[in-house]
Parts: C-alpha cells; structure tokens; sequence
C-alpha cells in the first residue's frame, strides 16, 4: 500500500522527516509513502535550494492542501511546539489526514497510545504504558519512559531523555540533553532548556535551564 503524503514545512526539521519516509520506504515497511512533496507559507531561499537538491518538489503554500487529491496524507515537519500548533490548526481546515511517521530504528514499547502526526526519529527510545498526544515529536536517540503521559504538540529533542511517570503538557519543549526526572510535571507550553536538569515541577509559559534546572 503506497501513501500519497505531504510535509508541511521545507526547513531542517522537514526535511530530516523526509528521511524517515525514506528509511520506510527503504525497509519495505507499511505503508510505503510517495512524498508529493513540501508546503511552505514562507519558504527560504535556502531551504528551496536544499529541498530542490533532495529532488522532492516545492508544491506551494497551505493553500494547496484545498485541491489536494482525497487520499492526501500531511505531516507537520516543524521543530517549535507552538508554531507546529498553529500550522496544524490551519491544515486542519482542510480533507487532509495526519499521518504518523515512525523510523524503523525507533523502539515503541508495548501499551503505547498516540494521536495522529507523530513524529519518531531514528534511535528514540519509548518504554512502555506511554500515551502521546496529536503531532508529538520524539527527535533522535531521545528516551521516554514508562507511565509517561506527553500531551498534543511536545517536541522532545534530541538525546533528552523524560523519566518514567512525567506529565509533559501541550506545547511543551524539552532541549538537547535535558532530562526530567521521575514523576514530575512541565506545564502547558513550557521549554526546558538544552542541558538542564528538572528536578521540581515547571509552571507553564517559563522557560527553565541549567542543572538544576530554574
């Protein structure tokens, strides 16, 4: 079964979801995807330089998604929880389904419950009795584990790792590195920053860094 699917954003963060659908593709897994290509409302230059160099096609704004065949398939390729919120309520508006896209090199353990649009790159590491909310992001060679609830739009990057029974609320951002520690809470839209150490509940709408983190 081949999938016609869409990313939505041409940036880093986009294009290294185009390589998941690529390591699909290339492991013979189902469903194979057929990328369309990248929507953008405000591409760069640059970043349709480097989408030209991949050989996918720049389709245009989210606007194309209103002539979108049927069976078209989107996925928010967008780092920033709250930017990705806002681009997914917009793509919302249109016959489109979110697709999951999971790396055949990510682990997702036994009893995990997620919405649609999630995002596992290569080598993220999820236990078990784990629920993710709609377009969650788990970036490269990050951990989450076991009991963990992680809430629509939480990005959690690469190397971080979140301990066993966490609460992440919407929007939320876990750095390079970071880790938060067992059972604690991060509130709604949150950032934690690269390298820090939660060691006590995050209130929501602040930012928080270093070891401890404050």
């Amino acid at each position: 079964m081949t999938v016609p699917l869409v990313i939505v954003g041409c940036g880093g963060h986009g294009r290294e979801v185009l390589t998941i659908t690529r390591a699909v593709n290339a492991a013979a897994l189902l469903p194979r995807w057929q990328v369309l290509g990248f929507v953008d409302d405000r591409p760069s230059e640059v970043n349709l330089k480097r989408v030209q160099r991949l050989d996918v096609p720049f389709l245009g704004g989210l606007s194309w998604f209103a002539e979108a065949p049927a069976d078209t398939h989107h996925v928010i390729g967008i780092g920033d929880p709250r930017v990705r919120r806002a681009v997914a309520e917009r793509v919302d508006r249109y016959d489109t389904a979110a697709a999951s896209l999971v790396h055949p090199d990510a682990t997702l353990g036994p009893d995990l419950r997620h919405g649609p649009g999630l995002v596992a790159f290569a080598g993220a590491r999820v236990t078990t009795n784990v629920t993710l909310g709609r377009h969650v992001h788990l970036n490269q060679n990050c951990t989450v584990g076991h009991d963990c609830e992680l809430a629509d739009h939480v990005s959690v990057n690469p190397l971080a790792a979140i301990s066993g029974e966490c609460r992440l609320a919407e929007g939320v951002l876990v750095g390079t590195t970071a880790a938060v520690l067992q059972g604690l809470r991060v509130g709604r839209d949150s950032t934690v920053g690269a390298g820090a150490c939660v060691v006590r509940d995050v209130p929501a709408g602040v930012v928080v860094k270093g070891v401890p983190a404050r």
